[in-house]
């Protein structure tokens, strides 16, 4: 966001629906001028929060815009605490422009910029930023799973939450400061300082608690990561073009097409996948290749499950030593099974689940599989969880103040009293309470414009 509309209170006004022709077009005004360029536009301002159809002209020319259900939201009860007025309009991109183009001519209003109505909303205390947050992932949610996690923090699941804790670390921070006012009691000060202590040994342990989800909340944000990996040839491009019901990868009877990482979104039983075609793993000198069996290696590593994908028909699998890296976390998976018949499967494929990515044939078990795989990770737990790194980091960096006021028996009241501020800085953060202004840019960029 620019620092002109950081600084400037006018009226902004966006379309707040989706471009394009549609059958509705939502126009949304925000500020002080709003329900005076609604009058200005309609002949009158209706009823608070009821539906009015009425026709709209623009004011410079008198000119029918359309007819549009108008609606006003009086400051503070609307999204963001200012004045707000939706025009419901046909969808059709001339209504549309004439429209924004009538409020353009308007004295006092301008275009909003990128997630500017949202951002009011925040610095007017209707959002916290893990709300805004859960709004921008609501709107971006593509499975059911997503849906559920960004509604329940939107709705201030983890508000509550982090609030909970930071007024506990205040009442901790108010009975040291109390200790430090009668210092010179000793039985006084070490009487508050253990009460404190007490308190912070058990958030220290809620808050570790917490930090122990397996990263859940962020992997149903960004998606569970399968990796296909395998021996070149084992069908892992077939494979992905199965998966995702087109063609998504080059397939071939060459050894070595894959050089780059490929990858698919899929939603499976709910739940985000990310699908990765990678090189074979081979021994290689072509430079290229060897590249691509490096970045192989890499997303194993970091993969949520690793689909090793075998040749059904090959007699001997080549040894890779990562695999036994990644062992935990494995699906063995023998492809080609079309290709043999029903007494060589048996030998063949052993606990491997058997598929073939040409025919399709045991595809759908495999996608089961993956789909209980992800549940299994992504459901475990109950309660909210951090849901991306900003968060995740400033109740790490809380975590740690208060490790270091439990250890430090021996050092002043007044250092471990600052242990305790820290703590409660790093919760505000997370909401927005504490100077935070470094990263709201970065936030509402990532809005659409109308939002």
């Amino acid at each position: 966001m620019s620092e002109h509309a950081r600084n400037d209170y006018s009226t902004i006004f966006a379309l707040s629906s989706a471009p394009g022709r549609a059958g509705v077009a939502v126009v949304r005004i925000s500020g002080s001028r709003a329900l005076s360029t609604l009058k200005a536009l309609a002949g009158c301002v209706p009823p608070t929060r009821m539906a009015t159809l009425k026709a709209l002209r623009d004011p410079s020319t008198g000119e029918l815009l359309d007819e549009a259900l108008v609606l006003c939201f009086p400051r503070p009860d609307s999204f963001t605490g200012e004045d707000v007025v939706e025009l419901h309009t046909h969808g059709g991109r001339a209504v549309v422009d004439g429209v924004l183009s009538a409020l353009a001519g308007q004295d006092g209003l301008r275009m909003a910029e990128a997630g500017e109505f949202a951002r009011r909303a925040f610095e007017n205390g209707k959002l916290d930023l893990t709300r805004v947050e859960g709004l921008a992932d609501l709107i971006d949610a593509e499975t059911e799973a997503q849906r559920r996690q960004a509604v329940e923090q939107m709705g201030g699941a983890l508000e509550r939450l982090y609030g909970g804790w930071r007024e506990r670390l205040i009442g901790a921070q108010a009975l040291m400061e109390a200790g430090l006012d009668f210092s010179d009691e000793a039985d006084v000060l070490d009487r508050v300082i253990d009460e404190a202590v007490t308190a912070v040994r058990a958030l220290s342990s809620e808050i570790s608690d917490h930090l122990d989800d397996g990263r859940r909340g962020e992997i149903l944000r960004s998606g569970y990561r399968v990796v296909l990996a395998g021996p070149t040839n084992a069908g892992k491009s077939s494979l992905l073009n199965a998966l995702a019901g087109r063609d998504a990868a080059i397939v071939s009877a060459e050894a070595g097409t894959t050089r780059d990482v490929i990858e698919v979104h899929l939603n499976l039983a709910g739940y985000p996948v990310i699908v990765s075609d990678t090189a074979g793993v081979r021994e290689t000198t072509g430079e290229i290749e060897s590249e691509g069996i490096r970045r192989t290696v890499d997303r194993m590593r970091n993969a949520d499950l690793v689909v090793w994908l075998s040749d059904a028909t090959a007699a001997n699998e080549p040894e890779v030593d990562e695999i036994n890296v990644i062992a935990d976390q494995r699906l063995a998976v023998h492809n080609k099974i079309d290709l043999l018949s029903p007494e060589m499967r048996v030998v063949s494929v052993g606990d491997a689940l058997p598929i073939s990515a040409l025919t399709g044939e045991g595809v759908r078990e495999l996608v089961d599989h993956i789909a209980a795989h992800a549940k299994s990770r992504l459901e475990h737990g109950s309660g909210p969880t951090p849901t991306n790194a900003r968060q995740r980091q400033h109740l790490e960096n809380c975590r740690v103040a208060l490790e270091r006021f439990l250890a430090a028996n021996d050092t002043s009241p007044e250092l471990r009293a600052e242990d305790l501020r820290q703590a409660a800085d790093a919760l505000g953060r997370i909401t927005g309470h504490i100077d935070v202004e470094n990263i709201l840019d970065k936030i509402f960029a990532g809005f659409c414009i109308g939002k």
